[in-house]
């Protein structure tokens, strides 16, 4: 079972890699980091590293990419000058809308060969997994 969901994992994000590759060019974790300060908000880089499960130095590389890029800014926290929280500029949040809306298309056309209940199954059974 793991070999399969890492299977299914890495194809699919293979392929929806090439869209946001070829339009940003941003790499995987860039995407990663991206879609979670979209999705959440401010967050602090090891937040990201916790939420993505994706170990701090790739998501330290891909803030740095993401920065000069202009699609993200760090804030010092001021209890704390160790730490920064990472915010999407208004760019990165075009982005990340319209990523959100290929990410929604190719969602569809990967799921279009499954019936209504087999896609709720897969998202249900996937979701207990993940919190295995």
């Amino acid at each position: 079972m793991p070999y399969l969901l890492n299977q299914a994992a890495d194809v699919t994000s293979r392929e929806f890699e090439a869209t946001y590759k070829a339009k940003y060019g941003m790499l995987r974790t860039e995407w990663r980091v991206v879609f979670h300060l979209g999705r959440y908000g401010s967050l602090t880089a090891k937040e990201i590293c916790d939420r993505a499960r994706v170990h701090k130095t790739k998501v330290s590389r891909a803030v740095h990419a993401l920065e000069s890029k202009k699609f993200l800014s760090r804030k010092t926290l001021p209890d704390d000058r160790r730490h920064e929280t990472l915010s999407l500029t208004k760019t990165g949040s075009r982005v990340f809308a319209d990523l959100c809306e290929q990410a929604q298309l190719f969602d569809a056309k990967l799921m279009a060969e499954f019936s209504k209940s087999e896609r709720a199954m897969m998202r249900k059974f996937l979701i207990r997994v993940a919190k295995f």
